[in-house]
């Protein structure tokens, strides 16, 4: 007659065995816990500091939202432009030709709004049919 086994894998296949003692199986230490928390903390501040130091160094941001060919002579220009409430700006918008040569240019006063996001739509005359347009530059303007 023969004597039934229980089938044994090879060591460590399967991971710790009920065996291995529990130093073994630690994670990380107490240190290593701390240490990726000042990490972490410090990654969150500088993010924070440099969202502050962005918005510090250039108050006054746009970005275009669309445009509509009115004509060969007129293009409809609409912008959103962030800024700190209360803030005044000038917003230059560009319709350029189909070479992007500029064909149309329009200098935009903005604010003071209530809101930091606000959206304009402005009709730019052109020398001839635009066939996209730009908002080059916004800058404050002290008021």
């Amino acid at each position: 007659m023969t004597s039934e086994q229980s089938p044994t894998v090879p060591p460590g296949r399967y991971g710790d065995s009920p065996t291995t003692p529990a130093t073994a199986r630690r994670g990380p230490g107490r240190g290593a816990k701390v240490a990726i928390g000042v990490a972490l903390a410090a990654a969150v501040g500088a993010t924070a500091w440099f969202s502050f130091a962005r918005t510090a160094a250039d108050p006054v941001t746009a970005e275009m939202v669309g445009f509509e060919v009115v004509d060969a002579e007129h293009l409809d220009v609409t912008f959103q432009v962030h800024m700190p409430p209360g803030t005044t700006a000038v917003c230059t918008v560009d319709a350029l030709s189909t070479s992007y040569a500029q064909v149309g240019t329009l200098e935009v006063p903005v604010g003071p709004v209530q809101d930091r996001t606000s959206a304009y739509t402005v009709t730019v005359g052109t020398s001839e049919e635009a066939t996209a347009a730009d908002v080059t530059a916004c800058a404050p303007t002290g008021d």
